[in-house]
């Protein structure tokens, strides 16, 4: 008898405990709601090999531009292999306008990932390009694989 009645106030408790415990309807209210973080990326339509080429990111958030984002950082690599450049900081010219100047030493396939936050937004998109004429094969892996332009919030570390 005496279990039986620690059985049913354990019970009892828990429920009582549990209950105090509900969810505030208001509680998403409480939370700031993230403003997403926008970039355009701007790579020129023909890149050539042994010429200083450059990259404009043009990030906006919330309909204004965004100098002096938290991080702006890219990466850049070759679909052969060859070029694999480490995560290194755009540069900020102004107006939320941030650019990327690389001398490429062959023609071919390239990456371009870029890593920026803002306000708690982070977006991480990746778009392909490519430096003078293609292969066969870089043509194929495009057709194949549709890369494309891609924007979302992820996690970053930073």
């Amino acid at each position: 008898m005496i279990v039986k009645s620690r059985f049913i106030m354990s019970i009892l408790l828990s429920v009582l405990l549990l209950s105090a415990c509900s969810a505030n309807p208001d509680a998403a209210n409480r939370f700031e709601k993230e403003i997403p973080l926008i970039a355009e990326v701007n790579i020129p339509d023909t890149l050539s090999v042994s010429q200083p080429e450059t990259i404009e990111i043009i990030l906006t958030q919330g309909g204004q531009r965004v100098p002096g984002a938290d991080f702006v950082h890219y990466e850049l690599w070759s679909h052969d292999g060859s070029l694999r450049e480490p995560m290194t900081d755009a540069v900020e010219v102004g107006e939320g306008v941030y650019t990327v100047t690389k001398t490429f030493d062959k023609e071919g396939l390239y990456f371009f990932k870029l890593h920026c936050g803002n306000n708690g937004s982070i977006i991480i998109p990746q778009k392909p390009f490519a430096v003078g004429a293609l292969s066969e094969a870089e043509l194929a892996y495009l057709q194949a694989e549709t890369p494309t332009f891609q924007e979302g919030t992820a996690e970053h570390q930073h």
